[in-house]
């Protein structure tokens, strides 16, 4: 799938090991959360979540991405392509800078990535987040998932 495709309005690249310090100020500010999905993010947690796989799915079918204003990192999107079939796209992680939130932008880019979604022919988005997480569950709620 071509990442840039994934948003009209903001740079889009696969976030490196290098990326581990930018993602973590991102996560940090996010502190309401953390209070409702234990444990506080670290670096570690970073690094373990970039490199995690389910069961049958390579690092190919991961994308760990960043979408960026100029030299700001907007927000955090980790998709699993093809999963759990081949037909469906899961998103196992969002986040976005707090100075971005509450403006509809979050809206903007879960549209526009959706939309991308399924024109690289993926016809189902699933999320593997928190629902015990009110923030969350509000976000998610409001973009009809």
């Amino acid at each position: 799938m071509d990442l840039e495709a994934l948003s009209k309005h903001f740079f889009v690249r696969a976030l490196e090991t290098e990326d581990v310090d930018i993602i973590y100020d991102l996560c940090s500010k996010n502190k309401l959360f953390y209070e409702f999905h234990q444990p506080f993010v670290t670096r570690e947690s970073i690094l373990d979540d970039r490199n995690a796989l389910p069961p049958g799915k390579s690092k190919e079918d991961k994308a760990y991405i960043g979408l960026f204003d100029g030299d700001t990192l907007v927000a955090v999107m980790d998709l699993i392509l093809g999963y759990p079939t081949e037909e469906i796209v899961w998103i196992g992680f969002f986040m976005m800078d707090t100075a971005y939130q509450n403006q509809g932008i979050g809206t903007q880019i879960i549209q526009e990535a959706v939309e991308a979604m399924r024109n690289a022919g993926y016809r189902e988005i699933r999320l593997g987040v928190d629902y015990g997480n009110p923030q969350s569950f509000t976000f998610w709620s409001k973009n009809k998932f």
